[in-house]
C-alpha cells in the first residue's frame, strides 16, 4: 500500500509517524496489519479497517528506552517526520543495535529463568504448565533476536525451523517440544482459539480479538496447524504475564488450560522444566562469550 493511503486512513495531528512489523520488512501474509506508530507520546493502541486493509495503530514517545520496543522500530519506514525527530531516533537505534539485542535476549533469558523456577515451585500448582510454557516462548523470542530476526508471533515458527544448525539453535528443539506443537489438530486448535479469544477479552479488552480471529482463519485455512497452535500460545502467554494477583482469578484457570493446552502429567511439566533451564543456561552461556 501507498504511504500516501496509509497517512490518509490515519489522524496524525502533524506528529511523526512509521510503517513497522511484516507489512514493513520480513515476511508477510495477507492476513497480517499494518503496525502503524504515532510518535504523539500517547499510551493506547487502537485498530482500524479500511478497504480491506488492517492497521494497528500504535502510540510511542521519542525518547523510547525498552529493548522490546526498541527492537520493533528498528528498520521503521518514515512516513510523516516534519522536524526529523523520528529520523534521530532511528539513527540512534541503529547505532546502537547490538547493545539493544543484547539486552533484549538478556531479559529474555532471565524471564525463562523466572518461569522455570514458577514451575518447580509449584508442580502441582494448576498454573504450573503455564509458566513452563512462557519459558519456552521466552527462549524463542531470544532465539530469534539472536539469529537477528525480529520477534513475530505469526512467523516465528517457520524461522526457527529454518535455522542454520549451530550451538545457539541447538536448543530450538527443546522449545518446541515443550510447547507442545505435534498436538495441533483442527478440532483441538478450534478449542483453543475459542479460549484465547476469551483470555484476551478479559486482559486486553477491545478489538484485539479481530486481529486474533483474522490470523486464526488464515493460518487455519492454509493448514498451517503447527503455526497457529504456537501463535495462540504465543498470544496466551503475552496475555498471563499480564495477569496480575493470578492466583485470586480462578475463573482463568479454564481458559488457560484450554488456550494453552496444558500438560497434567507432573513428571513431564518437570521434565520440560529441567530440559528448559538447560537450554537457559547454555544460552546465557554462549550470548556472553
Amino acid at each position: 500500500m501507498e504511504h500516501k493511503k496509509i497517512l490518509e486512513n490515519i489522524s496524525t495531528e502533524k506528529y511523526p509517524v512509521g510503517l513497522s512489523g511484516c507489512k514493513n520488512q520480513g515476511k508477510s501474509y495477507d492476513c497480517c496489519e499494518y503496525d502503524i506508530t504515532i510518535f504523539d507520546g500517547k499510551k493506547e493502541e487502537s485498530f482500524l479497517e479500511c478497504d480491506g486493509d488492517f492497521y494497528h495503530i500504535h502510540h510511542g514517545t521519542l525518547q523510547e528506552t525498552s529493548p522490546d520496543i526498541l527492537l520493533q522500530y528498528d528498520g521503521m519506514t518514515i512516513l510523516l517526520d516534519e522536524q526529523w525527530e523520528l529520523h534521530v531516533l532511528l539513527s540512534k537505534i541503529k547505532e546502537k543495535k547490538q547493545q539493544i539485542s543484547n539486552a533484549y535476549v538478556k531479559n529474555c533469558l532471565v524471564e525463562a529463568g523466572v518461569c522455570v523456577t514458577k514451575t518447580r515451585q509449584g508442580l502441582n500448582d494448576p498454573y504450573s504448565s503455564s509458566w513452563v510454557k512462557c519459558a519456552a516462548y521466552f527462549l524463542a523470542d531470544a532465539i530469534s533476536v539472536l539469529n537477528s530476526y525480529r520477534p513475530s508471533p505469526m512467523h516465528m515458527l517457520g524461522i526457527l525451523r529454518e535455522l542454520p544448525k549451530n550451538k545457539i539453535n541447538s536448543t530450538v528443539s527443546v522449545i518446541t517440544d515443550s510447547i507442545g506443537i505435534e498436538r495441533s489438530t483442527l478440532s483441538l486448535l478450534s478449542r483453543m482459539f475459542k479460549s484465547t479469544l476469551g483470555l484476551s477479552e478479559l486482559v486486553e479488552g477491545g478489538f484485539h480479538s479481530k486481529i486474533i480471529s483474522r490470523k486464526y482463519q488464515y493460518l487455519i485455512k492454509n493448514s498451517l496447524f503447527s503455526d497457529c497452535y504456537f501463535y495462540l500460545c504465543y498470544i496466551n502467554r503475552n496475555n498471563f504475564k499480564k495477569v496480575q494477583d493470578i492466583d485470586r482469578k480462578p475463573e482463568l484457570i479454564h481458559l488457560l488450560k484450554i488456550g494453552f493446552d496444558l500438560e497434567n502429567d507432573t513428571s513431564k511439566i518437570e521434565f520440560y522444566a529441567n530440559n528448559l533451564e538447560d537450554a537457559t543456561n547454555s544460552l546465557l552461556s554462549l550470548a556472553h562469550e
